[in-house]
């Protein structure tokens, strides 16, 4: 009865790899993340800067609400939290590449490449909010500061998922021993 139940699990834990790169929900929150990353637009749906570019009125205001109540939000973090901030993610950052790319956690591996672009972002909307802070911008130039912040964004996206995704190939064909050392 133990070999039959031993087979089982065996069987079920090949079946569902535990592996991160090899794991079909690494993928899946890989492309969740930079769906939503790209949609979101410092804190405002995308979809809304369309809306209001082409409505105007209600919904342009709302969104002008929205965009200034945010980037508000943001410089204010920075400022109260900023270094503490900083510190905790040079910490964690450290500590996930010493894991992964010093004694070959695959997991730390993969929370890095998911995490670290995502510096890089927060980055780009803490500048972003500070240029529309600053500059007041309203209207036409609001939207456009917007769309190219989404577009930056998804840049960054698409060269992350393909660093990415090169780097999971590299690993599972060396787990696999696919490709010799």
């Amino acid at each position: 009865m133990k070999v039959g139940a031993l087979d089982w699990y065996k069987t079920v834990f090949e079946l569902i790899d535990l592996r991160s790169f090899s794991n079909l929900w690494y993928w899946i929150a890989l492309a969740v993340l930079w769906s939503t990353t790209s949609h979101w637009v410092l804190g405002v749906p995308f979809d809304m800067v369309g809306r209001a570019r082409r409505a105007g009125g209600e919904t342009a205001e709302d969104l002008h609400a929205l965009v200034g109540i945010n980037a508000r939000r943001l410089l204010f973090i920075a400022r109260v939290s900023g270094l503490w901030l900083i510190g905790l993610m040079a910490f964690f950052f450290t500590m996930l590449i010493v894991l992964g790319f010093v004694y070959w956690v695959e997991f730390a591996q993969a929370v890095f490449l998911l995490l670290a672009p995502m510096v890089i972002v927060g980055a780009l909307s803490l500048s972003t909010a500070q240029e529309i802070t600053l500059q007041e911008l309203e209207g036409e130039a609001l939207y456009r500061r917007l769309g190219r912040h989404r577009m930056t964004v998804q840049a960054i996206g698409m060269v992350s998922i393909f660093i990415t995704s090169l780097w999971g190939m590299w690993q599972n064909m060396q787990v696999f021993n696919l490709w010799p050392d």
